[in-house]
């Protein structure tokens, strides 16, 4: 509902990474391939901005902002890194690293810290690092760091950064609240109508009365062959590789079986969950005194609500799993209470917990029999898998020997299928509405890298148990349509673009009559030609927001005017213009208790909360000192973009 609002209440993109830096740990890990530094030697020396007694390495900063790339890549293929820089990402990416390592500085000068037993709880929570039993393990941890060229102090430094800024930020903006009456205003707005009319004046209703000559509409095309330049576009040759291509793939020993239930005996074990309701507050007194209402008979929710806090519902916890998420005091206060009641209030990093118990789950547990098939069934399914993945190493194997995919593929019995001329997209060249089939989509990105045709790859498809064995057929390289199949698509821009300057020229004599008042029908009607019918439009601010960006230029226009105006806005391509008159404004009314009003509010509050944060941050940097290496920016953009 505020979606309107939004860009200019949002805070800045330092604050929101620092906030959500573990978030992103998380997805590099499950998913980015992080590699070793390149960016040795860049002039201007190996430092890109000191943070107090710290500093920023360019080396680093030049991987962060590799790795966004490629993270961007995958939802926009045909991103290009000079134009991901030129969206400010590498501003955006020095920012983001230097709040956390000022948050950093600063933590430690006035105490706030991350103890290596909360560092170890998040890393064991980050999926990437957990085994087929859905545990961390430690081998697996290890593994994937080690092949991603990163060193475990450089995890466990970044991870407790993100602890630190999440511990100083997130007390600065909680509990942020918006009052009732601004909260109506903003509704008030939200409600505003505006009653106008939109004129076109389009530059074909000008256009020569004779069509244009083959010499005419040849020279045209040649002057403007970027308009008609079709994308580069690729087939895809690809199989599928599955559990139905596995043979003689042993089951589980009962000795397997009994070493998989001893490894998992706490999974087996008699468990308890809760299920609470919970109040974070920043002091312990609002926190005794939150207690004390809800233990008189005060709902928490309503209790909460009248503090302008709000009462979050925690489904089926361990005391572990509440641990991890809060501290072990805010745990041990929870599981020493009985169903119903309000645990003694205790303290997290982020704050104190006033919660209630609302219900308690105990489950017995299992022996090895009753275990049996479960443990059976799930090691089978490994197995399988396993069998898969060597299956899938040896056809890597071929392709690298030189195997072209349809032998590998007939030698396995299985299908090759080929693609539509695809688009980077994956849309379907020349059929917009059609894409590529779902399985292949993820890779494209692969496909549309590979240099040249005939190269054959196996990839394992994301969210599915089987492998893709695939390759690209035919490549073809971006260049203008010819003439001859799009004729009828030039000669119409041809008359468009002779058009314009008399369009122009008709929305002059518009605009004019308009200034002297003139109605706009009748300044339309003094053209003397024939014109789309004036639309006319009467529509409500919150109509905008609800199209999101997608709002169409001249309404956008019509809604940033003064009442009594008109203005005028070229259409894109020199296709012509349109004349925008505003009538009327109409405010809005919202009563005391339009339904909307909680939900702004609660919308305002979070982003004054956002605005009190970044005000922190920015306090923070100025208290530590930041000073950037300019020079040594301006070569690493240079190097990543290849000194485009």
């Amino acid at each position: 509902m505020l979606g309107f609002f939004r860009s200019f209440l949002k805070s800045r993109l330092g604050v929101i990474l620092a906030l959500v830096f573990l978030a992103l740990i998380a997805l590099a890990f499950a998913g980015a391939d992080i590699t070793g530094s390149r960016f040795g030697g860049v002039a201007g020396g190996d430092r890109a901005a000191s943070v107090g007694g710290d500093r920023i390495g360019i080396g680093d900063l030049g991987k962060t902002v590799t790795r966004a790339f490629e993270a961007e890549r995958q939802q926009t293929p045909t991103l290009t890194m000079k134009d991901f820089l030129e969206q400010g990402a590498l501003d955006d990416a020095l920012s983001g690293m230097v709040d956390r390592t000022a948050m950093l500085e600063w933590g430690k000068k006035y105490g706030i810290v991350a103890s290596s037993r909360l560092i170890d709880s998040e890393i064991a929570k980050i999926p990437a690092f957990q085994g087929p039993d859905g545990k961390f393990s430690q081998t697996t941890y290890k593994q994937l760091i080690a092949q991603r060229g990163l060193t475990e102090a450089g995890v466990r430094n970044d991870i407790g950064q993100g602890l630190v800024a999440r511990q100083i930020l997130v007390p600065a903006g909680f509990g942020a609240t918006m009052p009732r009456d601004a909260a109506m205003r903003y509704a008030a707005q939200i409600k505003e109508r505006r009653d106008g009319v939109i004129a076109t004046i389009p530059s074909l209703a000008f256009a020569p009365k004779q069509p244009a000559t083959d010499q005419q509409l040849d020279a045209f095309y040649k002057a403007n062959l970027g308009r008609y330049r079709q994308p580069e576009r690729r087939t895809v040759r690809y199989a599928f590789l599955d559990e139905a291509a596995l043979k003689n793939v042993p089951a589980p020993t009962d000795g397997e079986v009994a070493e998989r239930y001893k490894l998992n005996a706490a999974t087996y074990a008699a468990s308890e969950t809760r299920t609470v309701t919970q109040v974070i507050v920043p002091t312990e007194a609002a926190a005794r005194a939150l207690a004390a209402e809800v233990g008189g008979g005060k709902a928490i929710e309503a209790a909460a609500k009248e503090k302008g806090l709000g009462a979050t519902k925690l489904p089926d916890l361990t005391r572990d799993a509440l641990s991890s998420q809060a501290s072990d005091a805010v745990a041990a206060a929870v599981f020493a209470a009985a169903q119903g009641q309000v645990a003694a209030p205790a303290r997290s990093p982020i704050g104190w917990h006033v919660i209630r118990v609302d219900a308690i789950a105990r489950k017995p547990g299992k022996t090895l029999d009753q275990a049996k098939a479960e443990i059976v069934t799930a090691m089978t399914l490994e197995k399988r898998r396993a069998a898969l993945t060597d299956m899938s190493a040896k056809i890597e194997q071929q392709f690298e020997n030189g195997t072209s995919l349809a032998d590998v593929a007939k030698s396995m019995g299985l299908t090759v299928q080929t693609t539509a001329p695809l688009l980077a997209t994956g849309q379907v060249f020349g059929k917009p509405a059609e894409k590529a089939p779902a399985d292949i989509a993820p890779l494209l990105s692969a496909a549309f890298s590979m240099e040249r045709e005939g190269e054959p790859q196996i990839s394992e498809v994301p969210g599915s148990t089987k492998f893709a064995l695939f390759d690209v057929g035919e490549i073809t390289e971006a260049a203008p349509a010819p003439l001859a199949q799009i004729k009828d698509v030039v000669a119409r821009d041809y008359a468009a673009d002779q058009g314009s300057a008399q369009a122009k020229i008709a929305s002059d004599k518009i605009m004019a009559a308009l200034a002297k008042g003139t109605s706009l029908a009748d300044a339309l009607k003094a053209l003397g030609v024939a014109l789309p019918a004036p639309q006319a439009v009467n529509m409500e601010r919150q109509q905008l927001a609800a199209a999101g960006g997608r709002v169409p230029a001249p309404l956008a226009l019509m809604f940033s005017m003064a009442k009594k105006t008109s203005k005028r806005l070229e259409a894109p391509g020199k296709q012509g213009w349109f004349i925008v008159t505003l009538n009327d404004i109409i405010p809005g009314q919202v009563a005391a208790n339009d339904p909307m009003l909680p939900t702004i509010q609660r919308e305002l509050g979070a982003a004054a909360g956002r605005e009190l944060a970044d005000e922190l941050r920015t306090a923070i940097r100025n208290e530590i000192g930041v000073k950037r290496n300019e020079t040594a920016i301006a070569a690493l953009r240079k190097q990543l973009t290849g000194g485009q």
